[in-house]
């Protein structure tokens, strides 16, 4: 792994909750591997509503399009750890896999610290 990144959370939703769970678990996770993490190389960029009541296509298509890569010469060529507090359908992880292999990296592997069913 050449670089740690977490699933951001969009600036309001991030203001409501004052901390971005993911974004804990990669400093974390950087201090233990010694692996850098990069909190602004991907952004959501569309507010969208909550996943909880969405079903797995709904899901899917909540979440198109909500994120992009900020620093591309950040990820080019690299193999990123994408971490999210909680895999549920893998919506989210693979929307933002999507756009980190459409902005340059090379990999994506996801870590989650829960998984619901």
């Amino acid at each position: 792994m050449d670089l740690i990144v977490p699933v951001p959370l969009h600036i309001r939703r991030l203001r409501e909750r004052e901390f971005n769970q993911a974004l804990l678990l990669a400093r974390e996770l950087s201090k233990r591997t010694g692996i850098p993490y990069h909190e602004r190389t991907l952004r959501k960029i569309k507010d969208t509503p909550f996943q909880t009541a969405l079903k797995g296509r709904e899901r899917r298509k909540n979440v198109k399009g909500a994120f992009h890569v900020e620093k591309r010469e950040e990820i080019k060529g690299k193999t990123i750890l994408l971490v999210d507090d909680v895999y549920t359908t893998g919506a989210t992880v693979n929307e933002c896999a999507r756009t980190l292999l459409k902005g340059g990296a090379a990999r994506v592997a996801v870590l989650t610290l829960a998984r619901a069913i």
